[in-house]
């Protein structure tokens, strides 16, 4: 039986049944995913059943995968593979995290508004999310849709954003909540690195906003400046009419594009109830800056 997909809205968010993907796909099947893909931005698989090495295997159909932020800082103990993101509310014996916890400070910045691996030189082209256990209430995702937040700007905006260029780091989203316990390696490792503010998508033609909380600096324009229009673009990427919330459920895998969302995690009684989710993602073929042609140092 081939693959059915039930669109939530015309172009924006897709729920995807009648597949498994922890075992091997047939071509046609992924080519569809593919093509659902390019065409919604975030697709939602319920009933995954994955193992850690059946949800990398997955993901590597899409490309070559990311090693976890966390691998950085030479004290931190991983719980999860390294090419697996540990957004959950557990510390590396799985026990959920004290209050004060420097993981849970550091993962506080997921609730912000981003895109994944904006402050990778190399960003993320997907990322690929697995619910394994959930709070029954609150823990939401939120998502963003950026083409149809840059369709919706004025002309004139649109002139205006044509080749500037942004600086994204880690450090910069959690600055916005007074996170600042980076190390030396960290500190290396998170410099700021150039993004185009828009950009053109190679599948769709689409174009789309490419912003984040990660974001702090603007090529060419005064830091006041630059951080009121990284903020007006935000604001006006994630009105109601752009974005769609995603209520999770044990085994949901959701997949969204990089390139052309954002996305946050909502509030939950993260002292209370177990979140355990575990995220791959997939490097984007090239820089954004050298996608759409510009030649650009990093600050």
């Amino acid at each position: 039986m081939a693959i059915t997909v039930q669109p939530v809205t015309a172009d924006f968010v897709a729920e995807v049944g009648d597949v498994d993907l922890s075992r091997p796909l047939a071509a046609e099947d992924l080519s569809a995913i593919r093509a659902a893909f390019t065409k919604y931005a975030v697709l939602v698989f319920p009933d995954q059943a994955f193992t850690d090495d059946s949800q990398l295997d997955f993901a590597r159909h899409f490309g070559p995968l990311e090693t976890t932020v966390f691998k950085a800082r030479k004290d931190h103990k991983l719980r999860l593979h390294e090419n697996l993101a540990d957004v959950s509310n557990l510390d590396a014996e799985s026990r959920v995290l004290d209050t004060n916890d420097r993981q849970r400070l550091y993962n506080l910045g997921n609730r912000l508004w981003h895109t994944d691996s904006s402050f990778k030189r190399l960003p993320a082209y997907c990322s690929m999310l697995h619910a394994r256990s959930i709070p029954p209430i609150g823990g939401q995702t939120e998502f963003a849709d950026m083409r149809a937040a840059y369709d919706a700007l004025p002309e004139a905006t649109k002139r205006r954003l044509d080749g500037l260029v942004a600086y994204h780091s880690l450090m910069t989203s959690r600055a916005r909540l007074g996170f600042s316990d980076f190390d030396e390696s960290e500190r290396r490792a998170f410099e700021p690195v150039p993004q185009v503010l828009a950009r053109r998508l190679p599948d769709s033609g689409r174009m789309s906003l490419y912003v984040a909380s990660h974001a702090g600096t603007i090529r060419g324009l005064p830091d006041g400046e630059a951080r009121a229009l990284i903020d007006e673009l935000i604001a006006h990427g994630t009105q109601r009419q752009f974005v769609h919330s995603h209520r999770w459920r044990v085994n949901d895998l959701v997949i969204w594009d990089d390139r052309c969302t954002m996305h946050r995690g909502m509030d939950f009684d993260d002292q209370r109830w177990r979140r355990d989710m575990r995220r791959a993602t997939v490097s984007d073929v090239a820089p954004t800056c050298e996608q759409m042609g510009l030649a650009v140092a990093a600050e």
